[in-house]
């Protein structure tokens, strides 16, 4: 007999588990809550049952056409790492958070009819009716010829290789369409008042659009470019052909330093560079970030967060005061030969 105090607190509990859609059962298991029996003579002591309550994320909802019931699944933990990879890759070709969540659950369990795909997922019937008609319409999913009208998916593979050539197409598009938009651009009435020079930063975030950056200043180079890599970003200058560019930059009379720490990673890829002016600094200045000077105007500098290995973030900036200061840093670095 249960203890009339809890009596009601455990039917709430039981109750609040069922509305939430969370697996109840009795028994072995994690995440007990203790639920004593009443002694007469002792009071409330011991525990002859334990209620083990499920998160709802960890409970998948499936409809069993057999048995024309519902059932709750549990679901394995284990792959989750790659799901979320694989929903941040599709997301980023343009899928949204829903098309994502959609595509994967027909994917991953076969064909389905849109009031199960709406039920099973917690979506608004008209918002999944929608989702699937845009899927079908990328090749991501197909129809089949059943009444009622059920999906079945694109293979994942399939259907990466549609939304990689469809992003290849837009950007080809954009590419043909670039010279007529600048055009475009310049016949609009320019205002009277010149620009006057500001002294401006900007911060970038990601690999692809601090590559982008490096290259775009390194195109504006006229006279000498200075370079100080880590010895941690000088292999991704390398495989980012950042260092072929210098290469390259170098045949046009344009002075190209390279500095970077001396270590047998660095001597290795300095070794593979046909550059005249490349030197090594002295142990001193590790820590030190890398940075790149560009005719005595530009400055972009590269930001890590606790030394880690990968680069977060970056700062471009026209500040001539900072640009000259970083200059004096890097002639000072670059007296000192190994």
């Amino acid at each position: 007999m249960l203890c009339p105090p809890l009596l009601k607190s455990f039917e709430l509990c039981i109750l609040d588990s069922y509305f939430e859609f969370r697996s109840i059962k009795y028994g072995e298991g994690q995440n007990r809550v203790p639920c004593p029996i009443w002694n007469e003579e002792q009071g409330c002591k011991g525990s002859a049952m334990e209620l083990t309550v499920e998160k709802p994320e960890s409970i998948m909802k499936l409809y069993d056409e057999n048995s024309g019931l519902w059932r709750f699944v549990r679901v394995d933990k284990g792959p989750s790492k790659s799901l979320e990879t694989i929903e941040k890759a599709l997301s980023r070709l343009g899928l949204s958070k829903n098309e994502v969540r959609v595509y994967i659950y027909i994917a991953r369990t076969g064909e389905h009819k849109a009031s199960e795909i709406s039920e099973s997922l917690e979506l608004h019937r008209t918002e999944t009716y929608r989702i699937l008609r845009d899927l079908e319409k990328r090749g991501l999913i197909l129809s089949v010829f059943e009444k009622p009208l059920k999906f079945i998916a694109t293979s994942f593979e399939r259907a990466i290789e549609i939304l990689i050539e469809t992003k290849k197409m837009k950007i080809s598009l954009l590419e043909k369409r670039k010279d007529s938009l600048v055009d475009l651009w310049r016949e609009l009435p320019k205002p009277e008042a010149e620009q006057e020079r500001k002294e401006v930063f900007q911060v970038l975030e990601g690999e692809e659009q601090i590559s982008l950056k490096a290259d775009e200043i390194l195109n504006c180079a006229q006279r000498e470019v200075m370079v100080f890599t880590s010895e941690q970003d000088i292999a991704n200058f390398y495989h980012s052909s950042l260092l072929d560019k210098l290469e390259k930059i170098s045949r046009k009379n344009i002075d190209v330093q390279l500095l970077t720490n001396y270590s047998p990673k660095s001597c290795f890829f300095i070794e593979k560079l046909k550059l005249k002016k490349a030197k090594y600094s002295l142990s001193d200045v590790d820590g030190l970030p890398t940075f790149l000077l560009i005719d005595n105007e530009q400055l972009l500098l590269l930001i890590r967060k606790n030394n880690e290995k990968k680069r977060i973030a970056a700062l471009w900036t026209n500040y001539d005061a900072f640009v000259k200061a970083l200059k004096a840093l890097f002639l000072e670095l670059w007296k000192r030969d190994v």
